[in-house]
């Protein structure tokens, strides 16, 4: 955690990274998504010395977004994104179908 957290934030933190690997993200990934979340809330709360414009100026919080962005946005869902719910779902030849083809088998 970054200097000046306090306890709620090294808590938020802790929950964060921990629900990530639950979920099955690396160790790594899951640090990384837990600082992100609790830098860009001290920010909003003004906790923190700098803060970019999308941390103060956004409608919502990144605990009330919950990863909306990662799913939508210009160009939706990566194609691994995509092969991943083709998996789930039991998509035959999925490995071999690019990301306009995953979108259609997966719109059916």
């Amino acid at each position: 955690m970054p200097a000046g957290s306090n306890a709620k934030r090294e808590r938020q933190y802790e929950h964060i990274k921990e629900s990530a690997e639950k979920r099955g993200v690396s160790t790594g990934r899951a640090k990384e998504i837990a600082a992100r979340t609790v830098n860009k809330e001290r920010a909003r709360a003004g906790e923190s010395e700098t803060a970019s414009k999308t941390s103060t100026r956004d409608r919502k919080s990144a605990s009330q977004r919950g990863g909306e962005r990662s799913h939508s946005g210009a160009q939706g869902r990566t194609r691994d994104q995509l092969y991943a719910e083709a998996r789930k779902r039991g998509v035959k030849g999925r490995s071999s179908m690019t990301k306009q083809q995953l979108l259609e088998a997966l719109d059916r």
